[in-house]
């Protein structure tokens, strides 16, 4: 079987090791099969994309809508090296996946206007399927409506006119979309439980998803969520996309 590439960006280890793992585990894929590379390490390595089952882009504290003059040189080097990417993975209709932060960067590399106006605090939301997302064999089996983990600054205010919009929820219109037939990207985090969650906000309690003394508030508030779904997404992926 070809690898998948998973595609991180999160600085810090305990994050970024622990996005990793759920995804290994929720794919049913070892480290073998879920090859993964660190973008905020260093530049994104030569792909060939015809060695790859698929694209996995995890999440991270980086937000596409910032103003160009805000940005780290580590971001604007990581945003250039996905568009680069994109470009080939939407001309080719790759297997991709983004998560949360991959949305911000296939809705702005579609066209799409991605901004602060959707953001949500870090919660528990209801997640419901569109028509086409009802339709689409990436979700078979999921139901109507289901639960999933949020947190994020900014969200895809106006959908890409290529995307095809798969998911939606009552704070944040665009929840999940799809370009062509096999390029996707997810506002809620399909890999993330509670326990997952719970470590991202004390990692990231000074980043300004929340006042950082509002940490404990915020822990007792998610802890009580049950997510059972939407990591249903991830498996089927891997299972599709797998040869």
């Amino acid at each position: 079987m070809r690898p998948f590439l998973f595609l991180g960006t999160r600085p810090e280890d305990d994050a970024a090791d622990g996005e990793y793992a759920a995804f290994l585990r929720l794919t049913g894929l070892d480290e073998a099969g879920l090859r993964r590379v660190r973008l905020e390490a260093g530049p994104l390595p030569e792909v060939d994309l015809a060695a790859v089952s698929g694209v996995i882009l995890g999440g991270g504290p980086f937000t596409v809508s910032d103003p160009e003059g805000a940005k780290s040189p580590v971001q604007r080097r990581v945003e250039a090296d996905l568009r680069r990417l994109l470009d080939e993975v939407v001309a080719r209709d790759v297997p991709f996946l983004g998560a949360c932060y991959g949305i911000g960067t296939l809705g702005r590399h579609q066209g799409g206007v991605v901004d602060r106006t959707f953001g949500e605090p870090v919660s528990c939301v209801p997640v419901s399927l569109t028509p086409e997302g009802r339709a689409d064999p990436l979700l078979a089996g999921l139901p109507d409506v289901f639960d999933a983990l949020v947190g994020h600054k900014e969200a895809c205010r106006v959908l890409p006119s290529s995307a095809v919009l798969l998911a939606t929820s009552p704070g944040c219109p665009v929840q999940l979309f799809r370009v062509g037939r096999n390029v996707y990207a997810t506002q809620f985090h399909p890999e993330l439980d509670v326990a997952g969650l719970v470590t991202r906000v004390r990692v990231y309690r000074n980043a300004g998803y929340f006042p950082a003394a509002e940490v404990e508030t915020v822990v007792a508030r998610v802890s009580t969520a049950v997510v059972t779904e939407p990591g249903r997404l991830l498996a089927t992926f891997a299972d599709r996309y797998a040869s």
